[in-house]
């Protein structure tokens, strides 16, 4: 089946689009022309049903953010590198025989140009490369970028105008401040759609993974409050026993929940206690084992309404609504493999001090911060911290005290792979 790309864009990239569709096999293309980038979140509200969004640059992915991060399906833009630069280049090289140290150019990150001139031993003024990435909110105006351009080249300094956006093409254009669009190399946007094919194709198959939920609950509407929650996930449902359910899903579908904050709507109709688990897997026995593994997180939280979700890679996430944290349960890193076979603390114990340094702006830190973040006893910790320091994967560094009396806390730092 081909794959069904939107593709948001200029009337020019649409047409770039258009003239290499030969090349491309099983992908089909929706065009939505805009003529400013800012037109670009309206045009999200037409779309038709499709398998992935492209837009056309950053400029329109950036002010259609708010409406494409809530779509069910996958967004994109082609993004520009040293490719289009160096391609650009050469090609006001050759056709309008004007040199680098003639030419300002505007791109949402300066650093591409820096490096290909670099690469290319051409020095130029850094003052005629506009980086707008920092323009970027909802108040940008492309007239300031040709404004720049004009200025250049009013005052002499500059030959042409090598932009990255198409309306700040037609502008200059109005003006007279000869100018070239940047170019968009086919074989970038050839590459780029192959990727896009191949992450539509794998998001696909994730999203039609089996996924099981558990339910336990002592509201006395549980069976309604269950089934509207099937039908938010379009589930089959299963009462196993008073107050404990078992819904049959997606994983597309949880996502899609949890995206459009679902989850935590459906976790706020909840007064008393109520535990829920999610198991994602290739067959209905793998997920139904991760749903139980899920649950019993839930049943040992200590809040009265709780749910984790166990995916197929062992990816534990949660805890729900309170936050959601990631952790593995299994542990493939052949050093952290090591680290727990010494110490002898699980993939899960090991998982979350990863995720703990992860969270963290220092390195460093106090037991009573690993404590509250790990939601277990000062003496768990201690227990935990003095397995790590017995091995050398954790080493005090300095103490701290934070009141006047009592006993200086140590302070400790992680010495084992983290990333």
């Amino acid at each position: 089946m081909n794959t069904r790309i939107a593709v948001i864009g200029s009337t020019e990239f649409i047409e770039r689009i258009e003239s290499i569709t030969s090349e491309i096999a099983e992908i089909d293309f929706d065009a939505y022309v805009y003529q400013k980038p800012t037109e670009a979140g309206m045009l999200i509200k037409t779309l038709k049903p499709c398998d992935a969004v492209l837009f056309s640059g950053a400029l329109p992915y950036y002010f259609s953010k708010k409406y494409h991060e809530h779509l069910p399906i996958p967004a994109f833009y082609l993004a520009q590198d040293e490719m289009s630069v160096a391609s650009s280049l050469l090609s006001v090289l050759y056709h309008k025989k004007i040199s680098p140290h003639r030419i300002s150019v505007d791109v949402s990150n300066a650093s591409i140009v820096t490096n290909v001139l670099t690469d290319l031993e051409i020095e130029t003024d850094s003052s005629y490369i506009i980086d707008y990435q920092e323009m970027l909110n909802d108040s940008f105006d492309s007239s300031r970028i040709t404004s720049y351009h004009h200025e250049l080249w009013k005052d002499g300094f500059i030959d042409l105008a090598l932009t990255s956006i198409h309306s700040v093409f037609d502008q200059l254009q109005l003006i007279g401040v000869p100018a070239m669009r940047m170019v968009d190399p086919r074989s970038s946007i050839l590459k780029a759609l192959q990727d896009i094919k191949a992450h539509t194709d794998l998001f696909k198959s994730r999203s039609s993974q089996i996924a099981v939920c558990y339910v336990i609950s002592e509201e006395a509407n549980a069976h309604e409050l269950v089934d509207d929650l099937a039908h938010e996930i379009q589930a089959s449902v299963q009462l196993l026993e008073d107050c404990h359910f078992i819904l049959y899903s997606t994983r597309g579908d949880i996502e899609s929940l949890i995206k459009k904050n679902g989850l935590n709507h459906f976790f706020a109709k909840f007064k008393k206690k109520s535990k829920i688990g999610f198991g994602y897997g290739s067959t209905i026995m793998d997920a139904d084992r991760h749903a139980k593994i899920a649950l019993g997180f839930a049943e040992k939280h200590n809040e009265y309404k709780c749910g984790y979700i166990l995916t197929e890679d062992k990816e534990l996430l949660g805890p729900f609504p309170q936050q959601t944290k990631q952790q593995r349960l299994k542990n493939d890193h052949p050093e952290l493999l090591q680290v727990a076979k010494q110490t002898k603390l699980s993939p899960a114990n090991i998982s979350k001090i990863i995720q703990f340094s992860h969270s963290r702006q220092s390195v460093q830190f106090t037991a009573a911060e690993l404590e509250d973040y790990l939601q277990v006893t000062r003496r768990t910790t201690e227990r935990i911290l003095k397995k790590l320091s017995d091995h050398g994967h954790v080493i005090i560094v300095g103490e701290e005290m934070t009141y006047s009396k009592g006993r200086p806390r140590a302070v400790y730092e992680l010495n084992l792979p983290v990333y």
